[in-house]
């Protein structure tokens, strides 16, 4: 599950939002990449386009920050 996001750079708005995903909720294409995992937790645009899926919620904010992106959780 590394890759990486271009799209990361250059937004206008530097918020973020980060959600945790049940595993079985994905396309089997990616479900195959998790490692064994039940949960991951993405990180969204406003507009709901995502921009990445992490292992842990520390890490989906790590990378948020790393981009210079204000992460914030959603329920």
């Amino acid at each position: 599950m590394n890759t990486t996001f271009d799209k990361l750079s250059g937004a206008k708005d530097r918020t973020v939002y980060v959600r945790e995903v049940e595993v079985s909720d994905l396309p089997s294409e990616l479900r195959e990449q998790v490692e064994g995992l039940t949960q991951i937790f993405s990180v969204h645009r406003e507009d709901g386009e995502r921009l990445a899926l992490v292992a842990n919620k520390g890490l989906a904010f790590a990378l948020a920050r790393e981009h210079d992106f204000a992460p914030v959780s959603v329920h």
